[in-house]
């Protein structure tokens, strides 16, 4: 077959056909292959080639790591570590963030529920709260604050038992506790004569009145501790017993009551 251009003129004359591309045609690019060196990777196909570049096309990091494991071995381990990642995320949370309680007795009632038929438990099933122990990273508790607390050695002498105790804070680091002679309580400041009466909206009058033994009684708040009282007064062993409560032994604020379903809130 004839490589001849026979252009469409009168003459008929026969022209070579033309070696260069016309001036409107684009040239023509290879697409981008990577090179080996010299003596390598002789006989690779294409997509060898690109595997040998940029490592198998998978999104398992185990696969990427250890290429030779078989698919049962790197399932297995990734079931592992995912259970052991979850674990660890879990206790990190408890240690630092958040933490799980239940409340035994009835010093808080009845704004947290104990278990019946336990004395002056008011609740079918104990009430479950979350403690946030980060947050007091970032600030010291508000009077009113519920709060989880390592308790002082002397609690265990005065209460029967001393470990974790949750009670709400009454006094702040400086201030004086009064408790007058029908139950209610005054706060004086640091460095102030005057007396200010407490509003406890969550101690009943009844409750109130229950709690005889500490009428009259008055208590100093040294500094960097805390007073603290449960809001059922004539059930609770708290700091008119055995003192305040430093700083460093506070856990964490009371924030949330998640069981039962019933009693979810937030405090």
């Amino acid at each position: 077959m004839s490589d001849r251009w026979f252009p469409d003129d009168p003459e008929g004359e026969e022209k070579d056909a033309p070696s260069e591309p016309a001036s409107h045609d684009w040239p023509i690019y290879e697409p981008f292959r990577p090179q080996l060196p010299p003596g390598e990777g002789e006989g690779l196909s294409p997509e060898a080639m690109e595997e040998h570049f940029s490592g198998p096309r998978t999104r398992d990091p185990l696969a990427r790591l250890f290429p030779g494991l078989p698919r049962r071995v790197r399932v297995t381990l990734d079931w592992i570590l995912t259970i052991a990642g979850a674990v660890l995320i879990v206790l990190a949370l408890k240690q630092w963030v958040v933490n799980p309680y239940r409340i035994p007795s009835s010093s808080m009632e009845k704004t947290l529920n104990c278990a019946k038929p336990a004395q002056g438990c008011l609740g079918d099933s104990s009430d479950r709260v979350l403690a946030c122990r980060i947050c007091l990273d970032f600030s010291n508790p508000s009077r009113g604050d519920i709060v989880v607390f390592n308790t002082p050695s002397k609690a265990a002498a005065e209460c029967g038992e001393g470990g974790t105790f949750v009670k709400r804070v009454i006094g702040l680091p400086g201030e004086t506790v009064r408790e007058d002679d029908f139950g209610f309580i005054w706060i004086r400041g640091p460095d102030s004569k005057v007396w200010v009466k407490l509003k406890e909206p969550y101690v009943s009058s009844s409750r109130r009145l229950l709690d005889t033994e500490h009428f009259g009684q008055q208590w100093k708040v040294p500094n960097a501790s805390y007073f603290m009282m449960g809001d059922n007064r004539s059930e609770s062993c708290d700091s008119r017993s055995w003192g305040s409560v430093p700083r460093h032994d506070l856990i964490g604020l009371v924030f949330f009551v998640y069981w039962p379903p019933d009693r979810i809130s937030f405090r």
